[in-house]
Parts: structure tokens; sequence; C-alpha cells
């Protein structure tokens, strides 16, 4: 019975992380090489990642991209893993963000 409950609770624990970092049906996660500090350069690479997995992409400015007829709000998270610095790019679905503007 504890070892059940053990199992129960570590994959509660994992869903949860998961969902906290993001890994959510219809969200975008991209990994990309390098850092970059200039953001054209970053929505550049972006957009050049999704058209490598054959996705219609177009900018459309303040962070927001139309990718394959959907809006997609873009956020960036960088994730400490010890001595490392780790970034994460995720592409959310607009209508799923509650507290940006209506634009």
């Amino acid at each position: 019975m504890q070892i059940v409950l053990f199992l129960a609770i570590i994959g509660l624990c994992l869903f949860g992380f998961n969902w906290l970092m993001g890994y959510r049906k219809d969200y975008i996660t991209i990994d990309l090489d390098e850092r970059y500090m200039d953001f054209g350069e970053y929505v550049k690479a972006i957009q050049d990642e999704l058209v490598k997995q054959g996705r219609e992409v177009s900018y459309k400015g303040n962070r927001k991209f139309i990718i394959d007829g959907r809006s997609y709000i873009f956020i960036e998270r960088n994730i400490s893993m010890g001595a490392f610095l780790y970034k994460e790019q995720f592409l959310n679905p607009k209508n799923d963000i509650q507290c940006f503007s209506k634009n």
C-alpha cells in the first residue's frame, strides 16, 4: 500500500512539474542552440525553426505569432539547472493567456 501511494505521489509531482513548465496541449516548445541578445535575430531564429518543423509562421510584433492559422504569444524562460542556465522558448495559444491585452 505504501509503495502504491509513493508511486502515485511521484506521478502527480511529475505531472504537476510538466504542467507548470508549460508542456501542455497546443503549446509549442522550441529549443534553440544559441542565445540571442538582439530580439530581431531571436524572432528570426524562432521563425526559421518553425519553418523547419513544417509550420506556416508569421510574426505580428509585440511577441505575437500566427502559426498555422492560430495566434500564439511568445514567452521565454530562464531555468537554472545547477551551474548551467537553460533558456526555453514557449509559444502559448493566445486564448489561454488572460493577463495580456486584447490586441
